[in-house]
């Protein structure tokens, strides 16, 4: 059984989209051990006692949406929304990986996760605005 259907079928969390099953989309992206991961190439048994986190476990029930969910949000970086869980866990670790963004980092960071509906211009904004929201998250935690 591959990672996201069990985290779908099983576990029923259903924020991580299966959309072509060959890795070319994206939708799939869930972190492993803090790596972002397309899990339809990954099975089920190999998460076994690994730290598997998808769009779900970004924010505990009642909470604030996580930096990256609001600046996809304020910036409309969804329309149909299937590829939006897989486009934030892929921008958050993007966001981790690097100091600062810009829009070239950001469309090249980006080249593994597609998107049929938005043409990336606001997706693009959204990850470049979300990852500083994260950086003064992250300073203010530490104050």
């Amino acid at each position: 059984m591959l990672l996201v259907e069990f985290l779908r079928e099983e576990l029923r969390l259903t924020g991580t989209h299966v959309g072509c099953d060959t890795t070319q989309c994206g939708c799939c992206v869930v972190h492993l051990n803090g790596r972002p991961v397309k899990s339809c190439t990954v099975l089920a048994a190999q998460a076994h006692e690994a730290e598997v986190e998808t769009i779900e476990s970004l924010v505990a029930s009642g909470d604030a949406l996580h930096p990256m969910q609001q600046a996809f949000k304020d910036n409309h970086a969804l329309q149909c929304g299937y590829c939006t869980p897989g486009m934030i866990m892929t921008a958050i670790a993007i966001s981790e990986r690097h100091a600062s963004l810009t829009p070239e980092i950001v469309r090249r960071e980006l080249e593994g996760n597609l998107c049929r509906c938005t043409g990336y211009l606001h997706i693009i904004d959204a990850i470049i605005e979300g990852a500083d929201n994260m950086r003064r998250t992250a300073a203010k935690a530490e104050r």
